[in-house]
């Protein structure tokens, strides 16, 4: 991930504040909020670690035949990761 789980949760704060500070929402309970929206925040930005090790597991196990037919890993990280993006109906 590439922020750390303090900012993602400095940006929950914010968000939240800006959010009540707007009307977009009404609550009694802000902590909660800002709970549920830094969980959902972290995640979403999880999301692409979790792909990016599944990624690596599958090239794991067709290592041997990407070294017989010259493939380089780089390029079947990405087509394979694009897969399993397509897979998840992610957006990354």
């Amino acid at each position: 991930m590439l922020l750390s789980k303090e900012y993602v949760g400095y940006l929950a704060r914010q968000v939240t504040q800006k959010l009540i500070a707007g009307d977009f929402i009404e609550t009694k309970n802000v902590p909660a909020v800002s709970a549920a929206l830094n969980n959902a925040l972290l995640e979403e930005l999880q999301l692409e670690d979790r792909i990016n090790d599944e990624v690596r597991l599958i090239l794991e196990q067709y290592q041997d035949e990407m070294q017989r037919a010259g493939a380089s890993y780089q390029e079947m990280f990405k087509k394979v990761k694009g897969e399993l993006v397509r897979k998840y109906k992610a957006v990354l």
